[in-house]
């Protein structure tokens, strides 16, 4: 609860009075730690209800449901009155109330759809979220980079699948500018496309992308920025790089603010284990140094985990405000974890740290805040401020009206698709076709122009060696003809000669013949 005339966050309370978070100390960040059921959702609604009332904008994740009440009154009952008698030593009747929340949601069901473009994601974090090794990400990297010179915009998830096929089919082409890119890479990444796709990773990506500078536009109280996870968390991946791409945008786009009374935003990280779960080192250097540097531009992270150890070193050091709820430790492992948690806070020569950890109620904390200078308190032991919100979840019709009514709905509600890198290559690969289509059908032409002249001249060949051959029988013809007539008429004259000399020989063999006998009977030889 935030108290304007003390101008510091009541966040908890012991037997020794009130303990508080001062908001210029608010963007040094912080941390909420405990095993399951032990109210770490509880001290993350207080905390974002007082950031709220100083008009502080906030960001946090609903992955149970169990957040989206902050929107309603909280109600009172025995148990809550008890609680403030009993565990808080209160007897001042206590002030409900319901705050301004505006729901998002990745898959635009229980919120106004979220959106981020391919080129804004960056090849890093898809990189992370395909879960691609080093060779890959740095074909990645080489598509984006193609897509930078070409100037093709990378908006939505099939800009990206044909990005990739466009490297993938030109890899000889780009080999000398950009550097090697096997098939096996390729296909590599075009697999884990479809593994994304699949898990419907695709809704993400497009347009209208999410403008953060909408969360700055708020009325006098800060709006409660709730991303309701529900199914997104079901996909761990995809929900820890969103909320990384979410603090890179936060990062890039804030300008250096110096040390202010209060935040300009605070950003809360439920589950944060996720994020930094087999994380690449590169990109763990990369959210350290985010985590940094971000302060100076007036915005407070704060992660929420079961066991600090979840968080590397080198960020659970920029870690100044720490609500440690109690940690279960049944393993070595779990009870070296317990002392080094305890280890972690400023000693308190009246508390034992590490015993108290495992005998924490639901609730109840070791808190250690930052004061005005930026010194952390020493550990103490003390129960968290009730809420002042519904505990419960807000029903959908309330929900659902509340979406609807944001100023911002019409602004994201309706995805657009412009021209981009799909259209372009898509345009582009047509016309090639159709430049190879008029090429094949230009050689299929020349080559049938080619046949019929072929053969044509055949024809013409086979005519010519026909009229050739006729014109031979034709001679030869006439050679028979005339042969034939000169056979007839020898064989005429030879039956007329054959047929005079036979008439003269008979006539000479008759005289002949009757000289011979007319000699034998009277003479040897007798003339007439």
């Amino acid at each position: 609860m935030y108290i304007p005339k003390l101008h510091k966050i009541w966040l908890c309370q012991n037997d020794k009075g009130g303990i508080y978070m001062y908001p210029k100390m608010a963007n040094r960040h912080g941390l909420i730690a405990g095993a399951t059921g032990t109210g770490k959702t509880v001290t993350l609604k207080v905390l974002a209800e007082s950031f709220s009332e100083m008009g502080v904008p906030v960001f946090l994740a609903d992955i149970k449901g169990d957040v989206s009440g902050m929107c309603l009154p909280g109600e009172d009952s025995e148990g809550f009155r008890k609680r403030l008698r009993n565990k808080l030593g209160l007897e001042t009747e206590w002030k409900f109330a319901g705050y301004p929340v505006r729901f998002w949601d990745v898959y635009g069901k229980g919120g106004i759809p979220v959106r981020a473009t391919v080129s804004e994601m960056g090849p890093d974090l898809l990189s992370r979220l395909l879960e691609l090794n080093e060779t890959q990400s740095g074909v990645m990297n080489i598509v984006f980079r193609v897509a930078d010179d070409q100037g093709l915009l990378l908006l939505d998830f099939k800009d990206l699948r044909s990005m990739v096929q466009y490297v993938g089919d030109n890899a000889a082409q780009f080999k000398t500018s950009y550097g090697n890119i096997t098939p096996a890479s390729i296909g590599a990444i075009q697999r884990a496309l479809l593994r994304l796709e699949d898990q419907g990773a695709d809704i993400f990506f497009g347009e209208p992308a999410l403008d953060i500078k909408d969360w700055f536009a708020t009325a006098e109280d800060g709006v409660i920025n709730l991303l309701h996870a529900t199914e997104l968390f079901q996909r761990p991946l995809l929900y820890s790089t969103f909320l990384l791409w979410m603090l890179s945008e936060l990062y890039e786009m804030m300008p250096e603010a110096g040390d202010l009374d209060k935040p300009k935003m605070v950003f809360f990280f439920d589950e944060a284990h996720l994020i930094f779960k087999d994380a690449p080192q590169s990109l763990l250097d990369k959210i350290e140094q985010i985590v940094r540097l971000i302060r100076s531009k007036g915005i407070g992270i704060y992660f929420i985990t079961q066991q600090p150890t979840d968080v590397p070193e080198s960020v659970l050091a920029q870690l100044g405000n720490k609500l440690q709820h109690a940690l279960r430790a049944y393993t070595p492992k779990e009870r070296k974890s317990l002392k080094a948690t305890a280890q972690s806070f400023r000693e308190n020569p009246a508390l034992d740290a590490e015993a108290a950890l495992g005998e924490l109620g639901t609730g109840e904390v070791l808190v250690s805040m930052l004061d005005p200078e930026g010194i952390p308190s020493i550990v103490q032991r003390a129960y968290v401020m009730p809420p002042r919100s519904y505990l419960g979840v807000c029903d959908d019709a309330k929900r659902q009206q509340l979406i609807k009514d944001c100023p911002l709905y019409s602004k994201y509600a309706e995805a657009v698709d412009r021209e981009s890198a799909y259209e372009l290559l898509t345009q582009k690969a047509e016309e090639a076709h159709a430049e190879a289509e008029a090429a094949a059908k230009a050689e299929a032409e020349a080559k049938e122009a080619a046949l019929r002249e072929k053969e044509e001249a055949k024809q013409a060949k086979e005519a010519e060696r026909a009229a050739k051959a006729a014109e031979r029988e034709r001679i030869a013809a006439e050679r028979a003809a005339q042969r034939s007539s000169s056979r007839q008429t020898k064989s005429v004259l030879d039956k007329v000669f054959h047929s005079a000399v036979n008439s003269a020989t008979r006539t000479v063999g008759n005289q002949i013949g009757s000289r011979l006998v007319r000699g034998i009977l009277g003479s040897l030889f007798k003339g007439k």
